[in-house]
Formats: C-alpha cells, sequence, structure tokens
C-alpha cells in the first residue's frame, strides 16, 4: 500500500518472540529479563534440592523448538548439573543415558538440578502426547494464525 501511494515510509518489523530464536537479530526483546528470571527459578529449585538427601530440582522453561533460555541461564547460573533442549537429543537408559547420570551424580553431590526446555526429549514421548503439538498446530490455522 506503501509503495502503491507513492509514500516515503520506513517499516520496521519486530518479531514477537523472547525465545531468541531468529537468525538475523541479536537478539529479541525480553529474552535477558527472561533468562534472568530463570535464574531465580534455578536458584530456588537448587535450594530445595539441597534440603533433601537424593533431591532433584526440575526447572522447566519456554522453549518447545529451542533451548536458547534454558540454555542461556544454564549458563548464567552455577546450579545446573544438567540442561536438556531440543537441539540436542538424549537418551534415558543405558550406559551414558539421563538416568545413569543422575545416578552418578546424586552419589556425588547428594542433591542435583535438571533444566529442561519444554521441547526436549519429545521423539521420547508416546503418540497421543505427540499429537497436542498437531492439535496447537491445528488451533493456529483454525484461527487464521498460520496459513
Amino acid at each position: 500500500e506503501i509503495r502503491r501511494r507513492g509514500l516515503k515510509v520506513a517499516v520496521a518489523g519486530i518479531p514477537k518472540t523472547i525465545d531468541n530464536d531468529i537468525p538475523v537479530i541479536d537478539k529479541s526483546f525480553g529474552f535477558d529479563t527472561v533468562v534472568e528470571e530463570a535464574q531465580r527459578a534455578i536458584k530456588a529449585a537448587h535450594v530445595e534440592s539441597e534440603s533433601i538427601g537424593n533431591g532433584i530440582g526440575l526447572v522447566k522453561l519456554m522453549g518447545r523448538y529451542c533451548g536458547f533460555i534454558a540454555m542461556y541461564a544454564t549458563l548464567a547460573s552455577r546450579d545446573v548439573d544438567c540442561c536438556l533442549i531440543p537441539e540436542s537429543p538424549f537418551y534415558l537408559e543405558g550406559k551414558g543415558g539421563l538416568y545413569e547420570y543422575i545416578g552418578k551424580r546424586l552419589k556425588q553431590n547428594g542433591h542435583m538440578v535438571i533444566v529442561i526446555a519444554e521441547g526436549a526429549g519429545q521423539e521420547l514421548l508416546s503418540e497421543s502426547l505427540q499429537s497436542v503439538d498437531q492439535f496447537d498446530t491445528w488451533l493456529l490455522i483454525r484461527y487464521n494464525i498460520l496459513d
């Protein structure tokens, strides 16, 4: 419309995300704030996990398709023992699996903190749970949010 009218107008698009998952920008609005708040949750989980033998603090953070919030909050904290993100597949059982790591860490330290982005380990879920993602997509299409 601007071109059609021959107007001299500059248009700037601002991504609506705090996940910091858009390649062409350095940092999305709110990313620093959400990482800071995530660190508070991590600290609280650490305090709770220390309060009981073999305590595990579990912090689930935003990040269905990317784990930038979980990763940056983990890197900024000294209290996280394990960070699970969608970009890094993991397995639960067997040598080198998550269960083995948890057991070793609890023996060494008596407690631990795990940070998990909400999309991590989706391939480990049953088909019925994965259908939630399909339902989300259907809602977006139904209400003309996604083509």
